[in-house]
């Protein structure tokens, strides 16, 4: 059972996946702190020198001065500035995805397996011999073929 299990774990396609998830959590976490730490001051500053990620409606009725003092007096808020922050996380990762994902696909269009490419050589009719596609005339039994 050990043996069965290593071999599937060494396959290339597991090893693959788990690289994928790795890079994919990294690349998340660059993205977040590129929204959270680039995006989002100038925008919290265009909108009267706030910080987006603070900003909260109180549903229990009290004024609070900071979400973190919101939480700490347990009262119910609800989030929008984190819910934007998250949500323009989502948009640029799936950008990129998209975009990563488009450039894949145009790369297996041309160059992928399965896609048929013009041909090099085509066939002698009177030999059939193979020869190069622009040949006029059969080096294997001198007959003209004519041009391509």
């Amino acid at each position: 059972m050990w043996k069965e299990f290593k071999q599937f774990a060494m396959r290339g396609n597991v090893v693959d996946m788990a690289v994928g998830i790795v890079i994919g959590t990294a690349f998340g976490k660059i993205t977040s702190s590129m929204v959270a730490d680039i995006l989002m001051p100038p925008v919290g500053f265009v909108l009267g020198k706030v910080h987006v990620a603070s900003l909260f409606i109180t549903l229990s009725g009290g004024h609070y001065a900071s979400l973190d003092e919101a939480r700490t007096a347990g009262a119910v808020t609800i989030n929008y500035g984190l819910f934007a922050q998250t949500v323009l996380d989502f948009l640029i990762i799936a950008l990129v995805v998209f975009l990563l994902v488009r450039q894949i696909n145009r790369l297996l269009e041309t160059k992928g397996p399965g896609v048929p490419t013009s041909p090099t050589t085509k066939e002698c009719p009177y030999c059939l011999s193979s020869i190069a596609i622009k040949a006029t005339r059969c080096a294997h039994c001198t007959a003209d073929v004519g041009a391509a």
